[in-house]
């Protein structure tokens, strides 16, 4: 008997956390289960399922609360397991990059200038090509930099082998540097 009740109470217990996690709720006054919440695994027919109305909860992470209101995006009280859709993260913008000077003989390296036209700090990727005098590239070297916001870097952009510099006619730079 003893065996039945524990595995009575712990099937009872099990419910309840499938219930919670699914978003379902009897307190909500739906009185019944039928997958109001967004969270929840069902599926009512008289459910709105286009992309206007699921779009502004970022998903169907853990929230409880749908809105049936196409025309509306807010949503009043509730919680959200998900980011919203209307708080964009913000776009961060390339840095833009300007040769200073390129390998030589003495300066197995080139020098360039990162500005970074963001308000926040970010790192950006580099990228610097090395040509020889008949404009045949030797190599192409990346590298990855922190600048801060609103400000510039100056780095070296090494070649694998110093013993190449000799050989660097030009070197060209791309204009910009993808946020990394």
């Amino acid at each position: 008997m003893d065996r039945r009740g524990h595995k009575l109470r712990f099937t009872a217990v099990a419910v309840l956390v499938v219930l919670a996690l699914t978003g379902f709720s009897s307190s909500r006054g739906h009185g019944h289960s039928s997958g109001h919440g967004s969270g929840g695994g069902c599926s009512s027919s008289s459910q709105d399922h286009d992309s206007s109305s699921s779009s502004s909860s970022g998903g169907t992470s853990g929230s409880r609360y749908h809105d049936y209101d196409d025309d509306d995006d807010d949503y009043t009280g509730g919680t959200s397991g998900g980011s919203s859709s209307s708080d964009p993260s913000p776009t961060v913008q390339d840095a833009t990059v300007t040769l200073l000077s390129c390998a030589s003989r003495t300066q197995p390296y080139a020098i360039v200038e990162i500005a970074n036209p963001n308000a926040t700090g970010g790192r950006f990727t580099v990228t610097v090509d090395f040509f020889d005098d008949g404009s045949d590239r030797l190599e192409e070297q990346t590298v990855e930099e922190f600048v801060a916001a609103n400000d510039t870097a100056t780095i070296r952009v090494n070649l694998s082998d110093p013993a190449d510099a000799a050989k660097v006619d030009h070197c060209e730079p791309e204009s910009t540097a993808p946020a990394a």
